[in-house]
């Protein structure tokens, strides 16, 4: 087994909780410590998973931390990389990588200036179900990819998130909230995004939370929260996408990928497994096996871990800075073609990750 890699955690809101409960079931991850502004809330989560509670500027000055885990709010994702290369650290941020593209470039040109690595979530196209509907695409078994649909609807956080002031603020919003995990997922499927046409409006200027302990107060919304379009992909397939916060419900399953002999339901890529179903052309929906791995659970770390790895083999992380810099870049053309009626061509260029059955031996993330 690959030697350790010490672990930083700097952030310990509503997400840190789910990275710290799945990074037990990868050895490779050595917490060294876990960080937040707010050091009452640091030294409950250090209690709540067994670990130590520091500041963050020990964190970023210990020697034995070599990766710093980013779990601030996305205003603050690209600040806190920046002080962890600075540091001579990797990273690893939480969704998305910054919140326009430009400081993700920022943040991409100084971690190769460095010669460090950054990542970024989401790691759930790692999950079982998603790596499936990879093997049946890649295998032929739909033909040539045509086009799908992905979409995300629902009536916004307000509901249930006890601080949901950043989902509407700048950085915020459907797209860059939850887009990144349906735009990952299909580059996963499908390769890099060539091309994007989309619209984004605003149609409340606030919104009341109706979650405690804060039900009944009003907050602004300062960025667009129904955004829909369309993504030509490299390999010449086209997709349709939705992201809002502003719909009561919908039917739509989250992904569908067509090709011109069969269609995969894909499930949610928010979550790690899911029903994947396939109809071959002229059949009917039938539930897949679901034969990779990470497929009944939350791995929410599984990225944190293939870094480690790829740092201890010298081989690519799979989610990692090309990836989410490509996403951003996708994600925020979106606005741009609403504003300029444009559509636009995407500059960035990736490579698909590699598949994960590629370093997996007795079903465990490996080499």
């Amino acid at each position: 087994m690959d030697e350790k890699v010490g672990i930083g955690i700097i952030g310990c809101g509503n997400i840190s909780g789910a990275y710290l409960k799945a990074m037990a079931s990868f050895p490779v991850l050595d917490i060294r410590g876990i960080a937040d502004l707010n050091d009452d809330l640091a030294t409950a989560r250090a209690a709540e998973f067994n670990v130590t509670a520091r500041d963050i500027a020990a964190l970023f000055a210990d020697p034995d931390i070599e990766v710093i885990v980013n779990l601030t709010v996305p205003k603050a994702h690209v600040t806190v990389a920046l002080q962890a290369l600075d540091a001579g650290k990797h990273t690893y941020s939480e969704k998305p990588l910054g919140i326009n593209f430009a400081e993700g470039k920022r943040l991409a040109e100084a971690a190769k200036a460095k010669s460090l690595r950054i990542g970024a979530a989401p790691d759930t196209f790692l999950g079982g179900s998603h790596q499936t509907a990879r093997e049946l695409i890649d295998q032929g078994v739909i033909g040539q990819p045509v086009g799908g649909t992905a979409t995300f609807m629902c009536p916004g956080h307000e509901r249930w998130h006890p601080n949901p002031d950043f989902y509407y603020e700048v950085g915020g919003g459907p797209m860059l909230d939850m887009g990144p995990y349906y735009i990952t997922d299909l580059v996963n499927l499908f390769g890099p995004v060539s091309q994007v046409a989309g619209f984004a409006i605003t149609p409340r200027t606030e919104r009341t939370i109706t979650s405690e302990p804060r039900n009944g107060q009003r907050i602004p919304v300062q960025v667009p929260t129904h955004v829909a379009g369309v993504m030509a992909f490299a390999n010449g397939a086209v997709v349709q996408i939705g992201m809002s916060f502003d719909v009561a419900g919908h039917r739509h399953v989250p992904l569908e990928v067509y090709g011109t002999e069969g269609t995969l339901i894909v499930p949610d890529p928010n979550n790690f497994g899911g029903e994947v179903e396939l109809l071959r052309k002229g059949g009917a929906f039938e539930v897949q096996e679901t034969t990779q791995p990470y497929a009944d659970g939350n791995y929410r770390s599984i990225g944190v871990a293939d870094l480690a790895h790829a740092i201890r083999s010298n081989r690519p992380h799979r989610a990692n800075g090309s990836l989410a810099l490509h996403v951003l870049e996708v994600m925020e053309a979106f606005q741009t073609a609403s504003d300029t009626g444009r559509t636009i061509t995407i500059t960035t260029a990736t490579e698909r990750p590699d598949a994960l059955s590629s370093s997996l031996i007795d079903g465990r993330l490996a080499r």
